[in-house]
This record gives C-alpha cells, sequence and structure tokens, in this order.
C-alpha cells in the first residue's frame, strides 16, 4: 500500500461571506492510496479557523499517516482522533480503493440515479441587495428550503429580508432556516430569538457562540424557535462527553458536518445519541470539493433522514473536480450515466501544489 497528500486551494466563483468574515478561498487536501493497482481517493477538508484540527501540525500527521498507512484502518483513526478532517479522509480513501466502481462508495439507488436528496438552498451574508438577489435566485431554481447566513449585517435589515419572504411565502410553501454562526451575545440572544420566531422558521443554527453549555441549556429550554447545535460539536470527540453535552443542553437539533466530527464513524456516533433523547439531525457539508461532497452525499442517502440536507455546496468553487453530482429542483442528484474519470480526478489533484 502506499499512500500520498496534496494540498488544493479551491476558488470561490464570488466571495462568500459569514459571520466570520468573507471567503475568497478554501484550503482542502486529498489523500490517495494505491495498492495493486488500485487506486482510492479521500479528502481531507479543513476548515481554516474552525476545525478542530486548524493546527500546526497539521501537514506533519498527514505525512505520518502516509508512513502509517500499513497500520489497520481502526488503529489510525484512533491515532488520528484529534483530526476528525483526515479521520474523515481516510474513511473515504480506503472505501474508494475497495469500491467496485471509481467513487462509488456506498451503492444504491442515490448512485443509480434513481433517487435524490432533498437539500436546501444557501443565501450567504452580504448587503441587502445581494442576499435578495440570491433568495429570488434559490426560489426560482425551485428551493423550497432556504438557509440563510445572518449575524453579519444590521440585525433589522437581516428581520426585513426575510419578512418579505415571509410576505411572499408561507411556511408550507419555503422552509426557512438561518444560521448565526454563534454571532449573538448571550444577554440579547433571547430577545432575538422572540424577533425570529414570528417568522415560522424552521431553526436557528448555533445562536450564541460554542462552548457555553449552561447559557445555550438555556436558550434551548425556553426558545420560541428551534435551536440547532452546529460548532458546538466540533473538537468532542469522546463518547461520553458527547452524551453528556446533549444531556445538558437538550438541543432540538443538532448538525453533522463529517469533516469537523470525525467522518462516517463519529458523526454516526453524534446520530445514534440524538435519536437516543430524540432530538433531530441533519447533515451538511463544510465547503469541500465535489470528492469530499461525493462521500458526505452517499452516505447521508443510506441514513433514510427525510429532511432536507445541507448539501448545495458544489457549485461554488470555479476549480472544483468535476462530479456526476447535479442540483436541481431542490434536490442533490447523481447521474448515473456520467460516470468518474479517475485518471481526471487524480490529474487534477497533482498538478495544484
Amino acid at each position: 500500500m502506499k499512500a500520498t497528500y496534496h494540498r488544493y486551494t479551491l476558488e470561490f466563483k464570488r466571495p462568500s461571506g459569514t459571520s466570520r468574515g468573507i471567503m475568497n478561498t478554501k484550503e482542502t487536501w486529498f489523500l490517495v492510496l494505491q495498492n495493486n493497482g488500485r487506486t482510492g481517493v479521500g479528502e481531507c477538508g479543513i476548515f481554516r479557523g474552525l476545525s478542530f484540527d486548524d493546527r500546526p501540525d497539521y501537514e506533519e500527521k498527514l505525512q505520518w499517516l502516509c508512513q502509517n498507512i500499513h497500520l489497520p484502518e481502526l488503529e489510525l483513526l484512533h491515532y488520528l482522533r484529534e483530526f476528525p478532517s483526515i479521520q474523515f479522509g481516510l474513511e473515504q480513501a480506503i472505501r474508494s480503493l475497495h469500491a467496485a466502481e471509481n467513487l462509488v462508495l456506498f451503492p444504491g439507488e442515490f448512485t443509480e440515479g434513481k433517487k435524490a436528496i432533498p437539500i436546501n438552498g444557501l443565501i450567504w451574508m452580504g448587503d441587502p441587495g445581494f442576499m435578495l438577489e440570491q433568495i429570488e435566485e434559490k426560489l426560482d431554481q425551485g428551493f423550497d428550503c432556504i438557509k440563510m447566513k445572518i449575524g453579519a449585517i444590521d440585525f433589522d435589515k437581516e428581520m426585513a429580508l426575510i419578512r418579505g419572504i415571509r410576505k411572499n411565502f408561507s411556511k408550507e410553501q419555503v422552509e426557512l432556516r438561518v444560521d448565526a454562526n454563534g454571532a449573538f451575545g448571550i444577554g440579547e440572544a433571547a430577545d432575538k430569538l422572540r424577533s425570529l420566531s414570528e417568522f415560522d422558521l424552521h431553526s436557528i443554527e448555533q445562536p450564541i457562540r460554542a462552548g457555553q453549555w449552561q447559557a445555550m441549556a438555556s436558550l434551548c429550554k425556553g426558545t420560541p424557535l428551534p435551536i440547532a447545535l452546529d460548532e458546538e460539536l466540533i473538537g468532542i470527540t469522546d463518547v461520553t462527553k458527547k452524551e453528556e453535552l446533549l444531556q445538558i443542553v437538550s438541543p432540538q437539533y443538532i448538525i453533522l458536518k463529517p469533516s469537523l466530527t470525525g467522518g462516517f464513524q463519529g458523526a454516526g456516533q453524534w446520530i445514534e445519541l440524538a435519536e437516543k433523547y430524540d432530538i433531530g439531525w441533519w447533515i451538511t457539508s463544510a465547503l469541500e470539493s465535489n470528492i469530499g461532497l461525493n462521500a458526505i452525499a452517499q452516505w447521508t442517502f443510506t441514513l433514510n433522514n427525510g429532511m432536507p440536507q445541507g448539501l448545495g455546496t458544489g457549485s461554488l468553487f470555479t476549480n472544483n473536480i468535476p462530479a456526476p453530482l447535479e442540483v436541481r429542483d431542490g434536490a442533490l442528484h447523481y447521474n448515473s450515466s456520467a460516470a468518474w474519470d479517475l485518471n481526471a480526478v487524480l490529474k487534477q489533484i497533482r498538478n495544484e501544489t
């Protein structure tokens, strides 16, 4: 078995804004395995400024993995527990290596093109005109679930945008989700949740910053609007600690990004615990290329969660990896007649330095 890794910089088609700032590029890494004439590819989708494994020794850990790729998978995953995005890249690469068809990691009705995954349309932060333009575009594209990033511009202006949507579309016509990325202060969060609740929103993600368990528990207990934990899950790798968080905070939902929560295995633990405590959940990508998005989507389909998922990020980049993934009518489809060209994928990955 031989393993190599390759750094790749994804270029946004247009700057994308969150409460943490504007992004023009997104760094990612690819792990390539080769064994007995077969090749496997996985994406280690680090998210600088957010990932638990955003550390100076990240590339050093990739080097270590390539040098020790002969070890059993479970042993490697254990050694990589502080590097969830590398864990996920390894899981993908191994499954890809053994796949009967290139990058078809979870064969089934999704990869056969028979069924699609409902997804939300993502609205990035920006000035009100830009956000309204995105909203109209998503509605025209057939989305009936929209997720808006909030918390970066004036709250009253954000309220006006949401009010405008609701004036024209009821909650039965368009499901609205908002994501604050921890932008609200503890003292103001309850009032802002009350204000937002008048618009029949589905949920709000991470109203206050992560790590404030008691404050978040208080919000979740009295909220007029369902709260979903997102950043709150990042960095918790021990299953006992995961359960403790859910017991204390008792959120209405949790949101799982496999690149940030330990891949299939780590995210799967969160799902088991959420279902134990009757907490809803859904899956989102974390700005991976189409390699990572492909793996997340195929895995997500196997989970039989009928809610719209957060998997609509494949069209954000100018230099994404070509893939048979297509967004149509508010859903992610797999075009089974447009198979992966693994040689082209490897050429594109290796040419980027």
